[in-house]
């Protein structure tokens, strides 16, 4: 934890819990598969807040170092169908299969990840603020309200907030992005 929460460091904060039917405990076993047969594997998403080409690949480009993807686990209704993609691109221009071994159900979009791990933290959103785009200075605990579930942010020095209003948040799973950091991914059927 004293990697990630430190000034200047870059995560994706994200809440993560059941997707297109599948628990998260199955998610995160079939996701250590993908990483072990394929090196990375493909952590689906969908939203707008952290779309693939406007803001998480250039936020990753901002920064040295490893990116560290925080998840919150919660509780989740998305019940959407199991479609796999089979295809995956990084400008939505030129697509490429899906990677064998590699399995995204039900997401327009993926973080490509490797080292997935549970690790529990407490993950103060008053230290972080926003890395890119219009909301870019604001504290993390701002911005992650209501619908907001995901967002590119940055450790910030000490809050001056006291620990009761500071947005703390229990991390349960982190991950480490790596190049593309974000594709799209379809179904061409």
């Amino acid at each position: 934890m004293d990697k990630i929460i430190k000034p200047g460091q870059p995560i994706l904060y994200m809440k993560v819990g059941t997707h297109a039917q599948e628990s998260l405990e199955n998610i995160v076993a079939r996701k250590t598969r993908e990483i072990e047969a394929a090196g990375v594997a493909f952590w689906g998403y969908g939203g707008s807040t952290c779309h693939p080409q406007t803001m998480v690949q250039p936020f990753a480009r901002a920064f040295d170092g490893t990116i560290y993807l925080c998840m919150q686990p919660m509780n989740s209704q998305h019940f959407a169908e199991q479609v796999p993609a089979d295809e995956y691109s990084v400008d939505a221009m030129q697509w490429l299969p899906v990677p064998p071994g590699i399995s995204v159900l039900g997401s327009r979009y993926a973080l490509v990840v490797k080292n997935l791990r549970l690790q529990a933290f407490q993950l103060p959103l008053a230290r972080t603020k926003v890395a890119l785009g219009n909301s870019k200075g604001m504290t993390g605990s701002q911005y992650i309200r209501g619908r907001v579930d995901k967002a590119c942010l940055e450790i910030a020095e000490e809050s001056a907030l006291p620990p009761a209003e500071q947005g703390v948040v229990d991390i349960g799973l982190v991950a480490d992005l790596v190049a593309p950091y974000a594709v799209y991914v379809r179904n061409k059927s």
